[in-house]
């Protein structure tokens, strides 16, 4: 549970750090704000946001070192509290808490009144700060060679993530809100945006490649290892974001700089995506860097064969059989019985003809077969097929009781993917027969279906450097990869008509793609 919590925490943290840091460069570059000059409706809007995003940033920060202190605390039976406070990671956590109060209250007295430049130095200072320090809790600063070098490129890289991703989530918030900006103004922001952007993403690659090389260290290690996945996961990522910000690079020129509805709208699918990102490189804290993985590293062999098509398992074992030779609930991570594969496969194999027909369905409905946009319905039987098979030896099969079960990880994730389903089902189906009007309650789709790649990439219970364990769950990233796909390329195509067809062909072709590789899930 704590290492479940410790990456949504460090994902929240590093969401709200890109909007109070990154909407410093936003209010200073962008909105051209200048000391000694009261700040307009724009600037004074932004500033708030800052202020609010700071302060969010020291409760996750907190609740981060709670975590920490929590399964410290577990481990050892006692509260070393004292020993906790007095290590690098606490005093760095203490640091950046507060550098995010600094940077709030500095935001919220300058969001009411003129400041001079001492008060915008210090704002820039505090945010520049916040956002590097955070390499002082980064793998870097664990590092025995090398420290100062991955240091620095891991600061840079945090700074150019900040300023791109927050920008992202100020550009997203004044176009809801431009109705109100000065003649001309909007121009002058769309182009400043763009050339920051440009800028953040061109350090963002490079410092990212440099990183990788150090952490990574050989071809090898990208397929082979739990963090060379991941890695690959935020370069795909990254990749599929690259078009939404070559599109709007070009409609800025296009429209003589203009706030255009598309420009907005596909700055939403990006800022999605983007998050997701950041939920990923928050999964890379948990994991050992690849360099460091040597025996428990899998060939690239090894990995291609998990996914090379096979017949599926459509008969499944008896759940006795399971519960009388599989490992406790509990029991530490171990390779897995024949049995216990056999039951997996089956699960997987199942979901996997589930998810295939829908997309095959939604594929005929988009070629006008109007029976077949009943297509999310068999979502249901499979929510209810996860929740009875997903962890055996858990309530309501299983020995273990109902709370028992809620406090361990695996099971508490599995639970909140069937509530996923269940929603995804019931709200996308009552939108496709008219049952509820298209706005708002089509979006529950794309908001779900991101929702839930973005929470497989972070379901790390088999990321732990295990091999064993790697290779049972390797299929998990690009599931997660085409989930989070999928609901913003469905996202677009509610959002924005004038892209036609591409968007929802996409998010079909994901379904697919979903449906093929749960299909030919293996796990030995």
């Amino acid at each position: 549970m704590a290492g479940f919590a410790d990456v949504i925490l460090r994902g929240l943290l590093l969401v709200f750090t890109c909007l109070a840091a990154g909407g410093v460069a936003w209010v200073g570059v962008v909105l051209g704000a200048t000391p000694h000059t009261k700040p307009d409706a724009h600037v004074a809007r932004a500033l708030r946001s800052v202020a609010l995003a700071a302060v969010l940033v020291a409760l996750a920060q907190a609740a981060v070192m709670a975590v920490a202190l929590a399964d410290l605390a577990a481990r050892l039976q006692a509260l070393p509290l004292g020993a906790f406070l007095g290590a690098p990671f606490a005093g760095g956590a203490v640091a950046r808490i507060g550098l995010a109060l600094g940077l709030g209250l500095t935001a919220a007295r300058l969001a009411s009144r003129p400041g001079g430049v001492p008060a915008w130095a210090a704002l820039g200072g505090l945010a520049v700060a916040l956002a590097a320090s955070g390499a002082v809790l980064s793998h870097a600063a664990a590092r025995a060679e090398g420290r100062g070098v991955l240091l620095i490129l891991d600061a840079v890289h945090l700074l150019a993530v900040t300023t791109w991703v927050g920008g992202l989530g100020y550009l997203v918030r004044h176009a809801w809100g431009a109705a109100d900006a000065p003649p001309g103004r909007d121009e002058r922001i769309a182009r400043r945006f763009s050339s920051l952007a440009l800028a953040g993403v061109i350090v963002l690659v490079g410092s990212g490649v440099l990183l990788t090389l150090s952490y990574v260290g050989d071809p090898g290690a990208l397929l082979g290892t739990a963090y060379g996945i991941m890695i690959l996961t935020k370069v795909l990522l990254l990749v599929a974001i690259l078009p939404l910000g070559c599109a709007n690079f070009r409609l800025v020129r296009r429209t003589a700089g203009r706030l255009d509805r598309r420009l907005a709208r596909t700055a939403e699918a990006e800022l999605g995506i983007a998050v997701t990102v950041l939920f990923a490189a928050a999964s890379l804290t948990a994991l050992p860097p690849a360099v460091d993985v040597r025996a428990e590293r899998a060939t690239i062999g090894e990995v291609a064969e998990r996914f090379r098509p096979a017949t599926p398992r459509l008969a499944s074992p008896p759940v006795e059989e399971l519960l009388t030779t599989a490992q406790p609930l509990v029991a530490p991570p171990a390779e897995r019985t024949d049995v216990e594969r056999a039951w997996s496969e089956y699960n997987h194999h199942w979901a996997g003809l589930v998810v295939l027909s829908m997309g095959l369905l939604a594929v005929l409905e988009r070629l006008g077969v109007r029976g077949a946009r009943h297509w999310p319905l068999a979502l249901l039987g499979m929510a209810v097929f996860l929740f009875f098979r997903a962890d055996p030896r858990a309530w309501p099969l299983g020995p273990a009781g109902f709370w028992e079960s809620m406090t361990l990880p695996d099971v508490l994730q599995h639970r909140a993917f069937v509530v996923l389903i269940v929603a995804f089902s019931v709200f996308e189906w009552m939108v496709r027969t008219a049952r509820l009007p298209l706005s708002p309650w089509g979006y529950v789709f794309p908001v779900l279906c991101a929702a839930g790649g973005a929470m497989l990439l972070t379901h790390s219970h088999a990321m732990l450097g295990l091999k064993a364990e790697f290779l049972t769950e390797v299929t998990h990233a690009p599931i997660g990869i085409l989930g989070t796909l999928a609901g913003w390329a469905r996202w677009l195509e509610l959002r924005l008509p004038e892209a036609g067809s591409t968007p929802g062909w996409l998010w079909r072709a994901a379904l697919v793609a979903v449906g093929l590789l749960l299909l030919f899930y293996r796990e030995g």
